[in-house]
């Protein structure tokens, strides 16, 4: 008996240890940083306001700057009816130690409200950030996006279609750059017209069936010469839709002579893109600080 019970201690005492290392690994990466937590970036008496998912949380560096640090507004995904700025504290905690200030946003959800409102959720998250980031040790004037699947593809949105602000009272689109990793929904006025993967028919509760509304929401339509410089991340292993429209995102980029850098991780699925985020050592993050001008 004395043997068996050695033996089914073994894996609990391995996974209290792995435990213990997680925990003490996120203390460490914590301890630089303050979080924030569920502010609101929309006016709370405005029609529509939602206590949930108009918030958002800053990551930033305890560290005082004199200049002011980057930052980095991330729009998580989620299929445009799921997702919360909660799972991804981890994003927050590894870049304010890395010396960017972190913006991590909930916005709106079908089948409450179409993908246009939930890019004008995202807009108004970046025109708070540019009235109240230096509150926080950021820099107004260094503001980039950065999304994982349908949140790339808003992150890409918000980087290219200068309307969103302009009709929001600012002269110009705010945002300095992108960092899209493994983005869905570039271009879904050409895929929701084809309608060649199965299943296909959900989207339109998130979209509906306008077409003016899908390219009214489609980066592709809106990147030009001007468009700010971008870094973007496809897995190698991802989803045929994104891989494709990635690379037509891209050659598109090429033709306009865009800044911007295109990687295939290879052998990466889709959640794997954004699981691999935990690790601050990840090549995304180590490009992410050069692209945005973080001091190391």
């Amino acid at each position: 008996m004395s043997f068996l019970r050695l033996v089914w201690s073994v894996p609990v005492v391995l996974l209290s240890l792995i435990v213990l290392l997680i925990v003490a690994n996120e203390y460490a990466i914590a301890r630089p940083s303050r979080r924030i937590k569920d502010i609101a970036y929309r006016d709370v008496n405005s029609p529509g306001f939602s206590a949930e998912r108009h918030v958002l949380d800053v990551y930033a560096p305890k560290q005082k700057s004199t200049s002011g640090y980057p930052v980095v507004v991330f729009i998580h995904g989620g299929n445009w009816d799921s997702g919360s700025k909660n799972l991804y504290s981890f994003i927050g905690r590894r870049l304010a130690k890395q010396q960017v200030v972190a913006v991590i946003i909930n916005y709106r959800l079908a089948p409450g409200v179409l993908v246009p409102v939930m890019a004008d959720d995202c807009a108004h998250a970046i025109l708070w950030a540019t009235q109240h980031i230096a509150e926080y040790g950021g820099d107004p004037n260094r503001i980039f996006t950065m999304g994982h699947s349908a949140g790339g593809g808003l992150a890409a949105l918000m980087a290219t279609k200068d309307e969103l602000f302009t009709k929001l009272g600012l002269s110009r689109n705010p945002v300095k750059g992108a960092i899209l990793d493994d983005p869905a929904g570039l271009d879904m006025y050409d895929y929701l017209q084809k309608m060649q993967y199965p299943n296909d028919q959900q989207y339109l509760v998130s979209f509906g069936k306008d077409q003016a509304v899908w390219r009214s929401v489609s980066p592709m339509y809106y990147v030009g010469k001007d468009s700010p410089p971008m870094l973007i991340y496809i897995g190698g292993r991802s989803y045929p839709s994104i891989i494709n429209s990635g690379s037509i995102f891209h050659k598109k980029l090429q033709i306009l002579g865009v800044n911007h850098e295109y990687t295939v991780l290879p052998g990466k699925k889709h959640i794997p893109m954004v699981v691999q985020l935990f690790w601050k050592n990840n090549t995304i993050y180590r490009n992410l600080l050069t692209f945005v001008g973080a001091r190391r």
